[in-house]
């Protein structure tokens, strides 16, 4: 093991105050209200998708987002899903996105029988770039009868789905205005954001729609779990429509009105959230420590940089992210830290890499690829 990786370990493990044990990427911190609020569900008997805990944590979150509406899921993912549906994301459409995402993303414009379009990132955000989507557009589309066109597939391009990686906000403000420039709807995926801001805005909260994940390694989770946020009452009801089977409100009768999905999120998993929404200002605090400290002590460190927040944003730091001198010294850093018992993992493979998206549109991936060569994501959990 070289000197550096040793520091680091040293440093990671006096961090943690953790000697000799293993060390998670990120593991959840349940020690607020959770057990009190789940015995009070289970007491209730209303464990599935009614229960007050559902009402009162879309209240919580719309509180705490600024958002005026906020239809709880079973997970990201299928807030994507019907967030693109909502968003008029129809059968052969194409949904421009980053290559540099969780699969999630793309899985979600699959599951709208939509083909992902996979465009660049900007290194400092590791977000989508604004400069790369509107290159991409003017080289690709064109705008008839209000539809945006892809000139060499044929097919409208419908949506614009950025993500803020790891929580750190991508230049959401500038997507939002190339895609009104194409006539292009943008849901934003802010899957990783919960507890991040941009300016004084909550991130999920700049787009018509917009998506939270509350998964087991999130900042803050629900075991699984995400939420939809918009200010449209419309787009809230039919989405609380859809994500409910689409059934009809009666006292007894079973009548459904369209095709609907089973993804409403079940009341004991609200119990947890409305927990873990208790103690969000403690993880951030402490979690923003973390990244101070891991800032501090890799500025300090040749040829390793801390992915830092912008000025303009304060983060999450869902993730702390590292970044390398190339893929030989990323791979000998994961292999040396995983080997003893330091948690830590390289930046998703790109989407366009992957099989069933080898025949996708997209655009130059210069950005991505180096990023991909490079980034690691260390142990971040609550202290």
């Amino acid at each position: 093991m070289d000197k550096k990786t040793s520091q680091i370990i040293d440093f990671v493990r006096g961090l943690y105050n953790i000697e000799n044990e293993f060390i998670p990427l990120h593991k959840p911190f349940l020690e607020g209200n959770e057990k009190k609020y789940l015995n009070e569900c289970i007491d209730s008997t209303f464990v599935s998708s009614v229960g007050k805990f559902v009402n009162r944590f879309e209240k919580n979150l719309e509180e705490y987002t600024g958002s005026k509406h906020a239809i709880v899921c079973v997970n990201g993912t299928n807030a994507i899903h019907v967030a693109l549906r909502l968003a008029g994301v129809k059968e052969g459409d194409e949904v421009i996105t980053q290559a540099l995402t969780f699969i999630a993303t793309a899985n979600a414009i699959m599951y709208s029988n939509a083909i992902p379009v996979f465009v660049d990132v900007d290194i400092d955000t590791m977000g989508l770039s604004p400069k790369a989507l509107k290159l991409f557009l003017d080289d690709n589309a064109v705008v008839k009868n209000n539809q945006c066109y892809n000139k060499k597939t044929g097919r409208r391009i419908k949506a614009c789905l950025p993500m803020h990686t790891f929580g750190h906000a991508c230049r959401i403000e500038e997507l939002l205005k190339v895609c009104a420039d194409y006539n292009i709807e943008l849901v934003e995926d802010a899957a990783e954001s919960m507890g991040s801001f941009l300016g004084d805005k909550h991130l999920g909260t700049f787009g018509k729609l917009s998506v939270i994940s509350f998964n087991g390694n999130k900042i803050m989770t629900t075991g699984g779990g995400g939420v939809i946020l918009t200010n449209d009452i419309e787009l809230a009801q039919k989405a609380k429509h859809l994500t409910t089977q689409c059934k009809v409100q009666h006292s007894w009768e079973y009548v459904h009105d369209d095709i609907g999905y089973n993804y409403r999120m079940p009341n004991i998993n609200a119990a947890i959230g409305v927990a873990q929404l208790e103690q969000l200002p403690y993880f951030i605090k402490s979690k923003r420590e973390i990244a101070k400290k891991y800032a501090s002590f890799f500025s300090d460190l040749k040829g390793i940089s801390f992915f830092d927040e912008r000025t303009e944003e304060e983060s999450n730091f869902w993730l702390n992210a590292i970044i390398l001198e190339d893929k030989k010294s990323k791979d000998e850093f994961l292999k040396q830290t995983n080997s003893l018992g330091i948690m830590t993992r390289p930046i998703w493979k790109l989407m366009d890499k992957l099989p069933m998206f080898l025949n996708c549109p997209k655009g130059n991936l210069d950005n991505s690829e180096w990023l991909e060569d490079r980034v690691i994501n260390i142990p971040s959990s609550v202290i």
